[in-house]
């Protein structure tokens, strides 16, 4: 039963959801992700590494870039059944609208240089 449970704390948060729909426009890196969300650096790191432990996402090197991506094949399929439902659960929430505006027109090079 633990193991159920972590899947769920992993969605417990909403800026977690968040990230999750955002990777699912595009791969971002940490800087981006912050700036979106407007939390600390420490802070996006931490939701990260949750999504990350429990197998929603992945990191990919790319230069001097660390990008984050939706995991294309979890080895838990109920990450996947997660993953390809969560338009059904939040797809329609007017914050992710927000996010999924922000996330087309982020620039790593201006945010990540502050």
């Amino acid at each position: 039963m633990k193991d159920k449970t972590t899947i769920f704390k992993a969605l417990s948060d909403p800026n977690r959801l968040r990230i999750l729909k955002m990777l699912q426009i595009k791969p971002l890196c940490v800087c981006e992700i912050r700036d979106i969300l407007q939390l600390a650096t420490s802070t996006v790191s931490q939701h990260l590494s949750v999504l990350k432990k429990e197998g929603f996402i992945l990191e990919e090197k790319d230069g001097k870039w660390v990008n984050y991506i939706i995991n294309p094949r979890p080895v838990d399929r109920r990450i996947s059944t997660v993953l390809t439902s969560l338009d059904f659960w939040i797809g329609d929430d007017a914050i992710n609208e927000s996010d999924r505006l922000k996330v087309k027109t982020v620039d790593r090079l201006e945010v990540c240089g502050r």
